[in-house]
């Protein structure tokens, strides 16, 4: 009788997962379904109420930029400008070739906008020769002096000059490498540009974005996107004739990386004199004049546009542009109107995704949505159209773990509380100072096998990253794990995390690698449904993680050597944070030396990593060091109410 009982209710059981799964199904059916009809919709308006025309733009050194300019068809009222400057193409190509959208978003393309897209001197169509990054000229003698506040004044001239319903008012936007283009117009700007929202932006390559994190190489970032953007263009062309991206001979990066030797078989074996980026990163290793001329945060003075910064807190490759390009324009402008909105975002959600979930972790809403109806349309509407002032507050930002968008007026918040945390010997985090008189963890890093930045085996780095489960990196025996007993109420950290670590090696030179994870309780439920059967009971969820290369830990400009076997002090700060720990969860800090293949290898010897050989790579012990007088912690931005 029982085994029939439970025969029935295993069939029932049975019945129900099949219900659920054919639910699930056709849920999935009508989201794609309503996502495609979504962009036929969207394409058929920009057709039904746009025109479009292309047009060169001449510069004042006589270079000419292709523009793709939309018009409303309804000429009875003015409009103002948006523009979009871009090196990824402003295709497609051709008067009758339209754009599917347009605009940050089709809220905006539906409020009616003049929407301009410019290909970037040296680029696609555009005549010039192309620079990455291209240094700012703060006083231009002659007019054979051009940077993009130039070539971007030039074009905004044109167009309010030669567009028919045009208001004299433009705005301008744009995400990653246009985000940089957004904030380069701001120096000098045209006095038609009334409002900018850089997005993500391009900001410092050697400091924390894409490339290089605190002078460490991001390889994998920098070899995909080098070998495909940087390819030499004799003449314009269109993407149909433009590059190929690289083809790997295998679909596992971490082997094909570690295969590939030291850094400098990327150019024997692949890149050659063609890549010419990569080719004046390897002679440009330090912080020098060539990296900070291309910092355009130091001639943020002086700016009259009204300035929307956005940024999200799980990108991958530009968290650090947005923090910095919101704290130097509010450093250097004195009753600015600059407004930073920190999203639970990868690189550029906000206007890729709805926002309501980013790999394994669900924040309860749209935040996506939420911003581009709340922040982002009533911006544009009000500095380029009159609309009502949305009294946007100075930081919007979205608090995960509690999962909720909070609004303060400075960022980081004043009354948050920079906090010790500090290691402990059996890889204890504690609010209290050790007191051993001596204490460390003592660990081998071996160059050959070092610790990869995800689980599992793919050939692209995934965006996720940024927020994934740890747990495959704590049971590394090179990854030293500590953290807190279970929280008896919840934790908020709202502001910069900084890694004060006091470190030896047996080496000259070292990364260090330091990670923020929120640890879910091992009783903790599966989302349900849980179609990516994610175990979420003792979830390590990556809060923030940060390298720094040791070499640099005292200055950018100028390497030195760690001496070998003898404490060290290792102190930079990771980028900003907005996160709950809840109540019930724990606090986790895994500090490990290698974050492969995100990173290049560090041969643990003082030696020009870029030109280094094989025999260079060594393995080393380490010690992070948690006694009396040598103290390990990491300093968290607690508010108030967090207060453990």
């Amino acid at each position: 009788m029982n085994g029939y009982i439970h025969l029935l209710t295993n069939k029932k059981a049975d019945r129900k997962a099949s219900l659920k799964h054919t639910l699930l199904l056709l849920f999935l059916c009508f989201c794609v379904c309503t996502s495609k009809a979504q962009d036929t919709s969207d394409s058929a308006f920009v057709r039904n109420h746009y025109i479009k025309k292309e047009q060169y733009i001449t510069m004042r050194d006589g270079v000419k930029l292709f523009t793709s300019i939309y018009l409303p068809k309804d000429q009875s009222k003015k409009y103002p400008i948006l523009l979009n400057r871009t090196p990824y193409t402003v295709a497609p190509y051709g008067k009758d070739s339209y754009k599917k959208t347009l605009g940050p978003s089709m809220l905006l393309a539906r409020d009616g906008y003049i929407f301009v897209y410019q290909d970037v001197r040296g680029k696609w169509m555009s005549e010039g020769t192309f620079k990455d990054v291209t240094p700012h000229i703060p006083v231009k003698k002659t007019k054979k002096e051009v940077d993009e506040s130039s070539d971007t004044y030039d074009t905004i001239d044109w167009l309010v000059k030669n567009l028919p319903n045009n208001n004299g008012k433009v705005g301008m936007y744009g995400i990653s490498y246009p985000g940089f283009y957004s904030t380069a117009a701001l120096p000098g700007a045209h006095k038609a540009l009334k409002a900018v929202s850089p997005q993500a932006p391009v900001t410092d390559w050697f400091i924390g974005d894409d490339f290089h994190h605190n002078g460490a190489l991001f390889l994998a970032d920098a070899f995909g996107f080098t070998y495909l953007f940087n390819q030499p263009r004799p003449k314009p062309i269109t993407p149909d004739q433009g590059p190929a991206a690289f083809s790997f001979p295998t679909r596992d990066s971490y082997k094909f990386f570690l295969e590939l030797g030291p850094v400098k078989n990327v150019k024997e074996r692949y890149f050659g004199d063609s890549i010419s980026f990569w080719n004046d990163m390897v002679k440009h290793p330090n912080y020098d004049s060539y990296w900070k001329a291309r910092n355009i945060t130091k001639h943020l003075f002086n700016i009259k546009p009204a300035t929307l910064v956005v940024g999200g807190f799980f990108d991958a490759e530009d968290t650090w542009g947005a923090l910095a390009t919101y704290q130097a324009i509010e450093k250097q402008n004195k009753h600015h109107s600059n407004t930073l909105v920190m999203g639970p975002w990868f690189h550029g959600g906000w206007a890729r995704s709805t926002g309501e979930k980013f790999g394994d972790i669900a924040f309860g809403q749209p935040t996506s949505t939420w911003y581009l109806q709340n922040v982002e349309l009533p911006f544009f509407r009000h500095h380029l159209k009159g609309g009502p002032d949305p009294q946007l507050a100075e930081a919007i930002v979205f608090e995960t773990g509690s999962n909720q968008w909070k609004k303060y007026s400075v960022w980081p918040p004043a009354e948050y509380k920079a906090t010790n945390y500090y290691l402990r010997a059996n890889g204890k985090l504690s609010l209290s100072a050790p007191t051993q008189a001596s204490s460390f963890d003592e660990y081998q890093s071996d160059p050959s096998k070092p610790v990869p930045f995800d689980d599992g085996t793919r050939l692209n780095r995934r965006r996720e990253y940024m927020i994934a489960d740890q747990r495959f990196a704590s049971r590394r025996p090179d990854v030293m794990v500590y953290q807190s007993d279970v929280l008896t109420r919840d934790v908020t950290l709202s502001g910069p995390v900084i890694a004060d670590l006091i470190v030896s090696t047996t080496g000259t030179d070292a990364d260090y690698v330091v990670k923020l994870i929120d640890v879910y309780p091992d009783d903790y439920p599966n989302p349900k449904p849980n179609t990516e059967n994610v175990e979420m009971s003792g979830y390590q969820m990556l809060v923030r993680a940060e390298v720094m290369r040791g070499r640099y830990r005292n200055s950018l400009e100028k390497p030195e050597a760690i001496a070998a076997n003898q404490p060290t002090r290792v102190k930079y700060t990771l980028p900003d944070v907005a996160h709950t720990f809840k109540a019930g969860h724990k606090i986790m800090i895994q500090i490990q030396n290698s974050w492969f293949p995100l990173v290049d290898r560090n041969p643990q010897k003082y030696v020009d990593i870029y030109n280094a050989n094989e025999s260079d790579f060594q393995k080393a012990m380490h010690r992070i060091y948690h006694q009396a007088g040598k103290e390990s912690k990491i300093v968290l931005p607690v508010m108030p109410a967090g207060k453990p």
